[in-house]
This record gives C-alpha cells, structure tokens and sequence, in this order.
C-alpha cells in the first residue's frame, strides 16, 4: 500500500509530464518557440522540486549542492554563449545527460547484478556511456579545438565493432557471472567505442550527430528509470521514463529530419566518413569575379525582385541587424525582399531563423527551399551571405561528394552576388561550383561589414 506522499508525488510527476509534453509542442512553431522553452523549463522545475519530497530520499544537502551547482553553471553559461556558439553547447549538454545516465546505471550495478534491473541498467550504461563521449568529440569538433574533417583510421569499422562487441561481453559477464570488476573496462571500452564511432565524422555532419546523440541520452534515461522504479525512489524512475521517451522521440525525428535534409541517410552520416577525402569529380571551370559595394548596391536597387540566403557566415559575423536595416532600405526603394531558408544553413535546425527573427525581420518573408527555388529562376538578384554548401551546385553533378543533397538553387537566378571572407572552401571541404558561374559575383569581406557597405551605398543612392 503505497503513503499519501506516495501519491502527491505521482500526481505532481503526472502535471509535470504533461507541462513538458505542452512545452514540446510551442517549440514546433517559430512563434511559440520562446514560450515553449519556458514552459519545459517550468515543467522541469516541479519535477527536480517535487522529488526531494520522495519517500526514502537522503542526502538532501549534496541533491541540493549538486543542482545549486549544476543551475547557476547552466544559467551562467546559457547567458553568455553566443548563438553561433549554441550547437557546442548542446552538444555539452547532451554529453552531461549522457553521462549522467552512464553514472546512475553504473551506481545501480555496483549496487546489484541481479535480475531485470542489472540487465537495463547494462543496456543504459553502453549507450549513456557512448553519448558522453562521443558529444564530447563533437564539442570538440565545432569548437575547432581538433579538425572538424574527418578522421579515419586503418579498418575502422572491424575496429570499432570489436571494441563494441567486447564492451559489451564485459557487461553481459558482470551480470551473469557476478563479477563487478568486469565493470571498469566494460564502461571503459565503451567510452573508447563513442570517440572512435565520432571520429570519422566530418563537421558538416555534427548536426546530426549532436541530434541523434541527444536521443541517445533520452534512451538511455528511459532505460535507467525502468531500473529504478523497483527501487525506493520507483516515482522518480516513472519520471525519468517518460522525459526519457519524450526526449529520445524529439531526437530521434529531428536526425531523421535532418538527414533527409541532406539526402543522406543516418547510416551514411556515422558509417560513410564524409569529408575524409577530396572531391574527385570534374575541375572546375571559369574564375573568381569580385564586384565592390557601390555595384552590388546598384544591382539591388534596380531589381524587381532580392532574394537573401543566409548561412553560418553571417551568423559567425553577427550581421542579422545590418541584414535587416538593408532588407528595409531595399523594400523603401520598392523592391520586394525575401529570405531563402535552408534547414542546415547554421549548424542547428532553425538556427537562421532565430537570428533573423532576433534582428526583427518578419516570419512571413522567411521561406524554406521547397517555397523558394521554383521561384529562383525569375529572381534578378540573389544575395549569398555566408552561405556555401547549401547553394552548391555541385550537388546536382553525379560523383560529386554532395550528389543528391537537396540545395537552394540559387545559381538559377538571373544574378547571385555572394558576400564571402575569402576564397576557401566550405565546411564540407568542397569547392563550391556557384562562385564560378558567369552570373556570379564576389563581394569580398567580413558578412557584417560588406553588408555594412550595402547600406552606406543605398543610402547614398
């Protein structure tokens, strides 16, 4: 017969449960977005409140210390992190939740290698533990801190199965043999098995990465709740299995949404080393065209019709306020503007989005690829910034490293001007075909400060 406490705290989970469900889905939407993160937040908040009333719950004041500690880290770090810099911290965070999951699984087999429990708790530990560090290789990727092309190693994919697969023996021998220090190299290898799976991804996968391990995390807290809930704390298991399952879902979908965004398949993202070698096909014909301010400014001015495609570029110069200020000089001068919108522009779903929006530009001139490249060819000017993957045109070529991925094709309209630091290629290390077009042109500089010249040059016009 469960306690009255018992149930309070059943019933507070289920209100809990049901806020983060109600959260979830105001972030499917741009202009709910903001509210749905507070409403989680609020969820998550009665959840962590509502557990220290648990029955059987002890050392309260380390709980305590470990979520003082924990909440002014993440409410420190989440108010100076720069948007650009938001993918690295996900991926952090993913990573925590990872190995947290990894540490709850490892406490409770140190605690019994019996029945059921041991077996989740086993099944929790290899994907918590993958998670960690696998989000940390991320992290490290995007932060530029190790290069972001892919590392490939001799024979790989037998390496990395047998390091698997012997982790794994590990920890079906713990629990059917009783041996708990076969636990130290089970949770060891593991961890060795989620650098060596991340290595051989290149950065212009670590989107989905970071996505697919953030449902990995969920998994693995879903799997650790089940082991729980037959322990003393069995309301905050239920808990976990449901934020688990909602969490490991949201993941999942958004990897598969994201792939499919790239035409690619999740396998080829984690098995496929993308970027690990040069692309191979045809050279590429034609040369560089530089254009300066004033000219681009002219071009503009006289068009019927801009369409603006931002990338990563304009993110990392934080030139959404100087993109706007030009949006609203050319709409003065009567051209009609409008924003192509790739899903992988940034390095994160929606990322351009958020930016645009944060700079005051409309949701209804925002338009994703579907809505927009029928309308390209018509289009008499273009303005790239930042952008590159997503506009190469080298994706319709067969035997380019990009064949298939779906791009704004922007190359079909009557003029592209593209604002680019220098010369390189993009982050998927391919040379982007659009630049040499005859219908394109080069306006050298930093994405803030070229638009900057945009500006000063409509406004002399």
């Amino acid at each position: 017969m469960t306690s009255p406490l018992h149930d309070v705290v059943d019933a507070v989970y289920v209100v809990a449960i049901l806020v983060f469900i109600l959260g979830l889905r105001a972030m499917s939407s741009p202009t709910t977005a903001r509210q749905g993160i507070v409403t989680a937040g609020i969820a998550m908040l009665i959840a962590v409140v509502v557990t220290f009333l648990s029955p059987g719950l002890s050392n309260f004041a380390w709980i305590a210390l470990g979520v003082a500690i924990g909440g002014l880290a993440g409410f420190g770090w989440a108010r100076v992190v720069k948007m650009t810099a938001m993918p690295q911290m996900v991926a952090v965070f993913n990573g925590m939740g990872g190995g947290a999951a990894a540490a709850i699984a490892g406490v409770e087999l140190l605690g019994s290698l019996r029945g059921a429990t041991a077996d989740l708790s086993v099944a929790g530990a290899v994907i918590g533990s993958i998670s960690i560090s696998g989000s940390v290789i991320a992290f490290l990727k995007l932060q530029g801190w190790m290069p972001s092309k892919a590392i490939v190693l001799p024979a790989r994919q037998v390496v990395n199965f047998a390091v698997l697969v012997v982790a794994v023996g590990f920890g079906v021998g713990a629990v059917g043999w009783l041996r708990p220090e076969y636990l130290a190299p089970f949770f060891g290898l593991l961890v060795l098995y989620g650098v060596l799976l991340t290595l051989p991804i290149g950065g212009a996968d670590m989107p989905v990465v970071i996505s697919l391990f953030n449902a990995l995390t969920g998994i693995a807290v879903g799997l650790d709740g089940f082991a729980l809930v037959s322990g003393p704390l069995g309301d905050a298991g239920y808990a976990m299995v449901i934020a688990g399952v909602l969490v490991g879902a949201a993941g999942s979908l958004l990897t598969v949404l994201m792939a499919r965004a790239m035409n690619r398949s999740v396998g080829n993202v984690f098995f496929g080393a993308f970027g690990a070698t040069e692309d191979a096909g045809a050279a590429v014909t034609g040369s560089l065209k530089p254009i300066d301010a004033t000219d681009a400014a002219t071009l503009m001015a006289y068009a019927n019709e801009v369409v603006i495609a931002p990338g990563y570029g304009m993110a990392v110069a934080q030139a959404q306020q100087k993109v706007k200020e030009l949006s609203d000089l050319l709409a003065a001068k009567g051209v009609t503007v409008k924003f192509a919108i790739h899903p992988v522009a940034g390095r994160m779903p929606g990322h351009m989005n958020v930016l645009l929006a944060e700079a005051g530009i409309s949701y209804d001139k925002l338009f994703d690829r579907d809505e927009i490249n029928a309308e390209l060819p018509s289009v008499d000017v273009v303005l790239v910034i930042g952008a590159n993957d997503v506009v190469n045109p080298a994706a319709r070529r067969k035997g380019s490293p990009l064949e298939g991925m779906p791009i704004l094709d922007v190359d079909r309209a009557k003029t592209v001007i593209v604002i680019k630091r220098g010369q390189g290629k993009g982050f998927a290390g391919i040379e982007n075909e659009l630049f040499y077009g005859d219908n394109c042109r080069m306006l050298y500089g930093d994405a803030q400060a070229a638009v900057g010249q945009l500006v000063t040059a409509l406004k002399q016009s």
